[in-house]
């Protein structure tokens, strides 16, 4: 009975996130006008928080600097590294006349989580006077991962968001610069691809896009919002520093938009113990935000707080579903054992089509779309990629009871992804 039970409840639940996925599907195929005021001149300001980056952020600096654009300056936030990502830093600044700038942290300051490091960004620029001449309102900061490799019109497409003097964030699209380095990139790039194109494009319907750390514009004056009486900072210390900002920009008021015209590219895991662990990090995250549900009850929209407590509820979603694998097979074997004792045939098409129909169905809408981005693969080999896709998903069980476990052990270290 309590097999059955565990079946029947995980069912419900990829039944009840079908149906949800279905409507975001949906949603994101339309088109979304925006609001127009008057266009000022913005400074772009480039925030990468590195720690022990060496291997990357040489050309993540190139692309910025390259970029077509007239006001804009990076900020590098070396993180106390032991490695030559200060000296790489410092020959991007001299190269480039002055649109690199470089904030050392030094310990025991420094290494206390992304959150940290961009807020003594923040701090670093305010207190320099790098901003003094400029109206909060018409900066928009941008965090970028050390390997993270804008599009060279990013900013122009970026830029019309930010006249509705509403808008507070928008983020762009995320992809993996090396999905062509085997199966494992490739799946990553999928799941980006998917997230971006349907999820948070579906929830600009809804007003609830989320931010993701990597390729987040925000606008200044809102990031000046999020401060705390103490003068923190607006990024606080979860190690989904990117969803908890997204969430709080929300409860002040402010709009967030994705853009699907322009990707920032990083770099693919390829290696399975290594993505399990950083996605562990992400998964605890989101246990951690938790503590966002009374803002979100009290400040948010109905119709956006309900996709965000949703939202939230999905690393509890994800561990009763891991469940379902072990609780079909019991139950199989229970069916099977009980059809010989009756004398019925031991096989059923039913038990075929019908996990098929609620592990693959998506699987055709996924490949469909992520054919439009990537149209040397095709729709055919897309749609058989994104079968793969369905089994790649599995990474997060694994993830999520590791997430949980260091959640319960009280461990709240860092894990950060090492490059190659």
């Amino acid at each position: 009975m309590i097999t059955e039970a565990m079946l029947w409840s995980s069912i419900a639940i990829i039944v009840m996130a079908g149906c949800y996925n279905s409507t975001l599907f949906v949603l994101s195929r339309r088109r979304i006008r925006h609001a127009r005021g008057p266009r000022a001149e913005r400074l772009y300001v480039f925030l990468l928080a590195c720690l022990n980056e060496e291997k990357v952020l040489a050309e993540s600096l190139a692309r910025i600097t390259s970029l077509p654009a007239g006001n804009f300056m990076a900020l590098v936030i070396d993180d106390a590294s032991d490695d030559r990502t200060a000296d790489i830093a410092r020959s991007a600044a001299h190269s480039s006349s002055n649109r690199v700038r470089l904030l050392q942290r030094r310990l025991p300051d420094a290494r206390k989580g992304k959150g940290a490091a961009l807020n003594a960004g923040i701090r670093h620029l305010r207190e320099s006077g790098l901003l003094r001449e400029h109206d909060p309102a018409d900066v928009i900061v941008c965090v970028v991962d050390a390997d993270g490799r804008l599009d060279p019109h990013v900013v122009q497409a970026v830029d019309p968001y930010f006249d509705d003097p509403r808008t507070g964030a928008t983020q762009i699209g995320v992809r993996m610069y090396n999905r062509h380095k085997g199966m494992l990139a490739r799946l990553q790039d999928m799941e980006f691809v998917i997230y971006g194109d349907i999820f948070q494009s579906a929830r600009r319907y809804f007003g609830s896009v989320g931010m993701g750390g990597n390729g987040q514009f925000m606008r200044l004056s809102a990031l000046d919002s999020l401060m705390d009486e103490s003068g923190r900072g607006p990024w606080s210390d979860s190690l989904t520093e990117d969803l908890d900002l997204g969430v709080r920009l929300i409860a002040r008021g402010w709009t967030n938009h994705h853009c699907t015209t322009a990707a920032v590219s990083q770099q693919a895991v390829l290696d399975v113990k290594r993505l399990v662990r950083q996605r562990s990090r992400w998964f605890q995250g989101h246990l951690q935000s938790a503590g966002l549900v009374p803002l979100i009850l009290r400040e948010v929209p109905t119709r956006a707080a309900v996709d965000l407590l949703y939202h939230l509820s999905s690393p509890v979603l994800i561990l009763l579903t891991s469940l379902l694998p072990l609780s079909f097979l019991v139950a199989t074997g229970g069916t099977v054992v009980g059809s010989v004792q009756a004398g019925h045939p031991l096989f059923s098409p039913l038990w075929i089509i019908g996990p098929y129909v609620l592990s693959f169905t998506a699987a055709y809408a996924y490949g469909w779309v992520y054919s439009r981005r990537e149209r040397g693969l095709g729709l055919v080999r897309s749609v058989l990629l994104s079968h793969v896709f369905v089994f790649y998903g599995y990474i997060w069980f694994a993830a999520g009871w590791w997430g949980l476990w260091r959640m319960l052990t009280g461990k709240q270290t860092w894990l950060k992804t090492a490059r190659t």
